[in-house]
């Protein structure tokens, strides 16, 4: 069977053809950098870049994978949680292309799919599990009792963690996407330098919220002032990482413990920072596993999608029965 998914959700258009369950054909990215002047995503750019980039991707993924079009036998797209416009074009696109292929399409759920983007490399992994998927817009920890069955522990009250990675760079003029700046600048810095905040880190329960440690960095710059921010700025990223990691593993290792499994998945973009991976994998390698997915398959992408179409196939719904960017629940 040859699934293509469809990722739109935000600003990546992204498309990969997948063979069955785990042999990916292609998976292509196409990154917008219309928002890196704005310090942050733009709806409105980002739909209008969607429209302008989905036929490529769509010839690129195909033509990579040496695949027709009438060879596809399913489609898998995102349909939630998203910017609006943008699930809409990649919702729009696969019903059109089901509509001219007579395919079927399996609406899939974005926190969903970067779970599953774990099955690609780790297709025999071990459940029960707890997720940790930390992204621009998500931190959430879920229980996975089995596929397609979720308990969500925790999420974020305000800023994800991504998030407040991109602000905090656009404090400090480092650009936009902010994460891999303010790692790279951290390598050199002291992560005890400044006692940042550890927002949420003693509550009972698996919440998150970072925008009181963002506007701690907030106000340690205008108290220090434009030369002594310079000066002391791969401090003030290690500090601010540290405790972003600090408190995102804790309650990570808490919920494992909790829930008593013998795995532990990272997912998300953020799941590319070697500081988070490292602490995590350190505090408990001792009770359980600890996996994550290769970079590309870490930020949205179509494998994941498709690998997660494959995964509810049974739930493939008909071209007039599609909702596009209808909400549905993590469940």
């Amino acid at each position: 069977m040859l699934t293509l998914g469809i990722e739109t959700s935000c600003d990546d258009t992204s498309m990969a053809v997948l063979r069955d369950e785990n042999e990916l054909l292609s998976n292509v990215v196409s990154s917008q950098i219309e928002h890196s002047e704005y310090g942050g995503i733009v709806p409105e750019l980002a739909s209008r870049a969607h429209v302008q980039n989905i036929v490529p991707v769509f010839r690129w993924a195909l033509g990579e994978a040496g695949v027709e079009p009438e060879e596809l036998d399913l489609i898998g797209v995102t349909n939630t949680p998203g910017l609006i416009g943008s699930l809409m074009v990649g919702g729009a696109f696969a019903q059109a292309l089901a509509l001219a292929l007579e395919l079927p399409i399996v609406p899939v759920h974005h926190i969903e799919a970067h779970i599953v983007a774990c099955l690609l490399e780790y297709p025999d992994l071990e459940l029960p599990a707890v997720a940790l998927v930390v992204s621009g817009g998500h931190s959430s920890l879920i229980y996975v009792g089995e596929w397609r069955k979720y308990e969500v522990m925790g999420t974020t009250r305000d800023d994800a963690a991504g998030e407040a990675f991109d602000k905090v760079a656009k404090l400090l003029g480092l650009g936009f996407p902010g994460g891999p700046e303010i790692e790279r600048l951290a390598l050199e810095g002291n992560p005890a330098a400044i006692p940042f905040p550890r927002p949420m880190l003693a509550t009972a329960d698996f919440d998150f919220s970072f925008s009181g440690l963002k506007t701690a960095v907030v106000r340690w710059v205008e108290q220090t002032g434009p030369e002594g921010v310079q000066e002391q700025l791969t401090d003030v990223c290690a500090s601010f990482q540290a405790a972003v990691v600090e408190v995102l593993v804790e309650k990570t290792a808490r919920a494992a413990a909790e829930k008593n499994v013998n795995t532990v998945l990272l997912a998300g973009g953020v799941a590319c920072n070697n500081a988070l991976r490292e602490a995590l994998r350190d505090q408990i390698a001792d009770r359980a596993r600890v996996l994550w997915p290769q970079p590309i398959n870490c930020t949205d992408n179509g494998a994941m999608i498709a690998r997660t179409a494959v995964l509810r196939a049974d739930e493939a719904v008909g071209f007039g029965e599609f909702d596009v960017a209808a909400s549905q629940a993590l469940t």
